[in-house]
């Protein structure tokens, strides 16, 4: 995989989980993140400051950076008092870099110089991006953070995702990276507010199915309250492929191992249970000519269950390897 171009698209914690296991495999690696929160920190710097929202972009850069621990401990910092309570430092340090180059996609390029970072952090786009979210019951809903709350009150599911703003424009520079790539992989992350709306945005799903690359789909270990309530397998891939095309994947993968019970107890009053492949998903899958790859893609730390980047990245580079689109 050294020599090799892999685009990860996506955002969040899983995005996140993925490119740090991933900068062990290879150097060419160009993270597309999503830049739809309204939520957190990252929702507070958006209001006040009309910037783009950093958090999910602070995320992948730490993830890729290769720089001091000090350095690193302090753009991991969040403020516990005051005004700045709940704040990162990274996502003001990179809220003072847009200042000054009055750019964002600058501003990011800059701060990856400063971070060392492996490869490349763009943003998918550079335009305000608003989602709306439509539920099986006709409502709408406008704002990421609003999305999981409002499925919840409602109790009807997502039935289609938008923007509000049918104009935003990809970066050329996303766009490029696509072009040029050997390997994607979407996800893994919130399959509605990471993954999906990168999806949207005019020109990305043509690019990525006219792509030489071979596309990958990383399926969620556990479904996520008010967004994939009770997804299969089948389900959260028919959720993507609903919001982009019928020939855009090439393999799902797919976590086999079951967790064991005392780490999910923390996830029950959460209502998120865990995800693994059935025949019916596999019948799915073959039926839209989609790969199946399953394997112990798990990893438990501090009680919290995440993806195995490394055993991800392991079968990634075998696709690599042995696979031609």
């Amino acid at each position: 995989m050294k020599d090799k171009k892999v685009v990860v698209i996506g955002g969040g914690t899983g995005n996140s989980v993925l490119l740090a296991g991933l900068k062990n495999f290879t150097q060419n690696i160009t993270a597309i993140v999503t830049v739809a929160d309204d939520g957190g920190g990252s929702g507070v710097l958006r209001s006040d400051l009309g910037m783009l929202p950093p958090g999910d972009i602070r995320a992948c850069l730490l993830a890729l950076s290769n720089t001091q621990e000090q350095l690193e401990k302090l753009f991991r910092f969040r403020f516990v008092s005051g005004k700045l309570k709940g704040q990162s430092f990274g996502n003001l340090f990179l809220a003072a870099m847009n200042e000054i180059y009055g750019d964002f996609g600058l501003a990011v390029k800059e701060a990856s110089k400063v971070l060392n970072i492996t490869g490349k952090v763009l943003p998918v786009t550079l335009d305000k991006m608003d989602l709306i979210a439509e539920l099986e019951n006709g409502k709408k809903f406008l704002g990421e953070s609003a999305i999981p709350k409002f499925v919840k009150k409602e109790k009807s599911p997502i039935k289609k995702l938008s923007l509000e703003n049918s104009d935003v424009k990809i970066l050329d520079s996303c766009i490029e990276a696509v072009r040029e790539a050997d390997l994607i992989v979407l996800g893994p992350g919130s399959l509605y507010t990471s993954v999906i709306p990168n999806l949207l945005i005019g020109q990305m799903v043509e690019e990525i199915v006219n792509s030489k690359a071979q596309t990958v789909y990383i399926c969620n270990v556990m479904t996520q309250a008010g967004e994939t309530d009770d997804y299969s397998v089948s389900d959260h891939v028919r959720g993507l492929l609903k919001h982009s095309s019928e020939d855009i994947l090439d393999y799902c993968f797919v976590n086999e191992k079951i967790i064991d019970y005392k780490y999910l107890k923390s996830y029950d009053i959460e209502e998120s249970v865990q995800v693994l492949p059935t025949k019916e998903d596999e019948k799915f899958l073959k039926e839209k000519n989609i790969r199946l790859i399953k394997g112990e893609y798990i990893d438990v730390k501090d009680g919290y269950i995440r993806s195995n980047s490394l055993k991800i990245c392991k079968d990634l580079e075998k696709i690599l390897k042995t696979q031609t689109k």
